[in-house]
């Protein structure tokens, strides 16, 4: 270690309220890459953080040294190198959108995504429903599908950001997940070796988000949009609702149908179309490629219009291994589940309030999610048709469908459904869709 400081004499540092130096900071982790650091001692290190904090240069100093714990993307491209990250939700399907979407506007879109963890679905598992897609290609087939295609949405690889990899394993399991630094570190670590030029930060807010106040996703949104500016990656965070499912609908195949939609700009003002497009008004803006709001909204408007983004959709689908024709044939390749039905209330109402988790944790249930890394995931499983807060709901109107492997999964799902909807007789409104932006300052 830097000054000859042992790992337990960096761990008694933080265990009493000391600040670790860069230095010290990019020795630990390295040893925790390599393997030369324990468990026992990550566990140690973590506790002595979730209870005391970290300053933010110390937060920095982790998320440089998480991210140089392995490979860092380095790239030749005409044009800027953007991405996104968001903590995850319920029928967020933003990635499927966005990705294209911008990289029909000349940005690079390197996205590196997870799969569905709780009760959040992951990007991968939904790519994973078209079949043939292969989402962890070499490097080298990474780097030329975004050349090529402006986009390329791929599973993490192990040698970007290793010491992450045990760091979060650790922290799974010593009950240190919820702490900001740590999370912030580990958001950015993976994100920033990726070799962007900006990143743009989706943070969820409300019954589905992974944060369990508004004001702890307000505050990673601000922690996340800082560190990375100050480590050298200009970072904008977006706080937006997670107060009931983004899509209208919840699961994987469900998802790629909805995203299709979206691409060929059937639900221009859905509220998941909403986020996705000032998502990407700050990519593009983040990336030079337009000198502000009004330019990139023409342009967004054109790359839909045009069929581009659906286009760059097609062949980022067809360069990874999927079908030629699925976005002409979906249906022929998206597998369906064996039983749908309707969802009905047992009274007419308005919807109130919506448990989102409890949505998101009847997909899980359903087979649509993991509980385990190493789950198997029924593609097919889900729900569409998600009523919205505000909707009236009755035995014309359903609450949602199910899409499930059996009658008596359906039924589960049902009920679970019900129970996570609140209904009333008052009108409903959602809370704000857009809640706050915060731009990262050095």
């Amino acid at each position: 270690m830097a000054h000859t400081l042992l790992p337990q004499e960096l761990i008694r540092l933080k265990r009493d309220g000391g600040e670790i130096s860069a230095e010290e900071m990019t020795a630990f982790v390295q040893g925790i890459a390599d393997e030369r650091i324990s468990d026992a001692q990550i566990g140690a290190f973590t506790m002595a953080v979730f209870l005391n904090g970290m300053s933010r240069e110390e937060v920095v100093a982790l998320t440089t040294a998480t991210r140089d714990s392995g490979q860092v993307m380095q790239w030749d491209l005409p044009g800027p190198i953007v991405d996104k990250h968001s903590t995850g939700g319920v029928g967020d399907l933003v990635s499927l959108v966005l990705g294209p979407w911008v990289a029909a506007c000349g940005a690079f879109v390197p996205m590196i995504s997870g799969r569905g963890l709780g009760h959040t679905g992951g990007t991968l598992d939904k790519l994973e429903s078209i079949p043939g897609y292969n989402p962890y290609p070499s490097p080298a087939r990474f780097g030329e599908v975004v050349k090529s295609t402006g986009v390329a949405i791929i599973g993490q690889t192990g040698n970007l950001a290793p010491a992450d990899k045990r760091l979060y394993g650790v922290r799974d399991v010593t009950a240190t997940v919820e702490s900001i630094p740590l999370i912030t570190a580990s958001i950015l670590g993976k994100k920033l070796a990726s070799g962007l030029d900006a990143l743009v930060m989706d943070v969820k807010v409300g019954s589905g988000a992974f944060m369990p106040t508004p004001e702890k996703s307000r505050e990673l949104a601000k922690s996340i949009a800082n560190v990375a500016t100050q480590a050298g990656t200009p970072t904008t965070a977006l706080l937006t609702d997670m107060s009931q499912p983004l899509a209208p609908c919840a699961g994987n195949a469900v998802e790629i149908v909805e995203t299709l939609a979206l691409l060929r700009g059937e639900r221009s003002d859905s509220r998941v179309m909403q986020v996705t497009r000032e998502l990407a008004v700050e990519m593009l803006i983040a990336g030079k490629l337009v000198a502000g709001r009004e330019e990139a909204l023409v342009k967004l408007e054109y790359a839909l219009a045009s069929g581009a983004a659906a286009d760059v959709f097609a062949r980022m689908v067809r360069e990874l291994g999927g079908p030629a024709d699925f976005i002409e044939r979906p249906a022929h390749y998206l597998a369906t589940a064996p039983v749908i039905h309707a969802v009905y209330p047992e009274q007419s109402g308005t919807v109130q309030r919506i448990d989102t988790r409890a949505v998101g944790m009847s997909v899980v249930e359903l087979g649509g999610g993991r509980l385990r890394n190493d789950a198997r995931v029924d593609h097919r499983v889900g729900f569409s048709d998600i009523a919205e807060i505000g909707a009236h709901v009755d035995s014309q109107r359903p609450l949602a469908r199910v899409h499930a492997q059996s009658e008596d999964a359906a039924a589960r799902a049902a009920a679970q459904l019900r129970a996570a909807v609140t209904l009333g007789e008052a009108p409903a409104t959602a809370d704000t869709l857009l809640q706050d932006t915060f731009r990262g300052d050095a």
